[in-house]
């Protein structure tokens, strides 16, 4: 199995060795290297294996050396559509790259779908692709997006028993706590906002587990207990919603339109949602705590409402007498 699996991936490097000559002509070993994220000795052995196969791969010598293939020289690859090849490269040129650990796979498709693109259309598209932005790094207000790694190799890992229904154990690091080992039968994998989550059963209990907090992982040989089909949807659902009631404040507040997503970006989780007559947003919100409830709205300044509960009220009230005393009479100090 180890073996098949190994030739797989040798085929597979193949075909994206010979893809990128033709897309961009002359390439040097290490930069072969590099898109193919395997070392220069081993692009010069898949070389040498290409030209065996009768691939017409050659060596130029020279300080702008490198390797190229003979003019002419196509792949056959089965071709798509103009709106299914723009949707690939579009979705490809996003952040969603990253998305379960496939972002080399995703390279490797890419490079497939140009190729399998009449000649004519290639430029066209390539142009077309460039003027989708999919997920830009910061916002419209330039606030950088945070995104959390995974610690290298886990993510493999974890995919790897979600897809072959094998036990996983891992080293977790929940908020607070002494780093813990858990043994888990794997169900899906779920990602939301650049966070990706394990979705699994611990014991016969439903657990969640954020990938980020994974420090080690291996898969077990066991298979895992758990259903012959998975509806990721609704176990989803139900989790957000057992979450959302757990150990958080619930706030229901009116907010002006135009500070709406300043809002969401501060809250916890979003429980409903509906517009008022006079124009102004109704939100079912959670937040951490009542400090962090307080810090949020107090940012919206007038144009927000809170509505419930009372506590955080009467916090905001007795946070603004507080400053309408510190303002209200005293001068400031003289220089």
């Amino acid at each position: 199995m180890f073996f098949d699996q190994n030739e797989t991936m040798r085929a597979d490097r193949l075909v994206s060795l010979v893809l990128l000559l033709r897309q961009r002509g002359r390439m040097t070993a290490d930069e072969l290297a590099s898109e193919l994220e395997v070392s220069a000795r081993t692009v010069l052995r898949d070389i040498e294996a290409l030209s065996t196969a009768g691939v017409p791969v050659y060596a130029e010598r020279g300080r702008h050396g490198g390797f190229s293939l003979l003019p002419g020289f196509r792949t056959e690859l089965t071709g798509l559509n103009h709106d299914e090849a723009l949707a690939l490269l579009t979705a490809g040129s996003g952040r969603g790259e990253k998305v379960f650990g496939l972002s080399t796979a995703l390279a490797s498709a890419m490079r497939k779908v140009v190729d399998a693109l009449p000649e004519g259309h290639r430029a066209s598209l390539d142009d077309a692709a460039k003027r989708f932005l999919v997920e830009p790094e910061t916002d419209l207000l330039s606030r950088r997006l945070v995104t959390e790694d995974v610690a290298s190799g886990v993510m493999g890992v974890v995919r790897h028993a979600v897809l072959t229904g094998h036990k996983l154990r891992f080293h977790y690091a929940a908020p607070d706590k002494e780093p813990r080992w858990h043994t888990v039968d794997p169900i899906g994998l779920v990602t939301v906002r650049d966070r990706t989550y394990l979705l699994a059963a611990k014991s016969g209990e439903d657990r969640t587990y954020r990938l980020t907090r994974m420090l080690t992982a291996e898969e077990l040989p066991e298979l895992a207990d758990r259903p012959a089909q998975v509806d990721l949807d609704r176990i989803w659902a139900e989790r957000s919603a057992q979450f959302l009631s757990e150990n958080h404040i619930p706030v229901l507040v009116r907010v002006k339109p135009a500070r709406r997503e300043e809002l969401l970006s501060t809250a916890r989780a979003v429980r409903a949602e509906e517009p008022e007559a006079d124009g102004w947003v109704r939100l079912d919100v959670t937040f951490e705590d009542l400090r962090h409830a307080v810090w949020a709205i107090w940012q919206l300044d007038m144009a927000a409402e809170v509505l419930a509960p009372e506590s955080l009220r009467a916090a905001l009230r007795d946070r603004a007498e507080a400053l309408a005393a510190t303002y209200g009479t005293r001068q400031p100090r003289a220089e």
